[in-house]
């Protein structure tokens, strides 16, 4: 009977709350040595199934952990290079013929 009550939507929430208090207790007590909070992933899927525009901003943030990150994004390419290590910078100018 109580797997039926948490598949209404009432009881959904009620059960994502009962789980961030177990998830919030954990880490206080120290024994939840993650980062982030397993509760958060819950009401974020819970509130993109109400609002359109957070369905959109989960899947710009699934896109985006997918993407490569080149190191010469932004840049022009093949001109400036940055060196922090040694605090040296080479900024090339482009040619007067273009």
């Amino acid at each position: 009977m109580e797997f039926v009550v948490f598949m209404t939507l009432p009881g959904l929430v009620i059960l994502l709350v009962v789980i961030a208090l177990g998830d919030q207790l954990l880490r206080a007590t120290g024994h939840g040595r993650r980062q982030g909070q397993v509760s958060a992933t819950g009401f974020e899927q819970l509130h993109a199934t109400f609002s359109q525009g957070k369905q959109n901003e989960l899947k710009e943030r699934q896109s985006s952990l997918v993407m490569r990150d080149d190191e010469e994004d932004g840049t022009p390419p093949h001109r400036s290079t940055v060196d922090l290590r040694s605090g040296t910078a080479v900024i090339r100018l482009p040619s007067s013929s273009q």
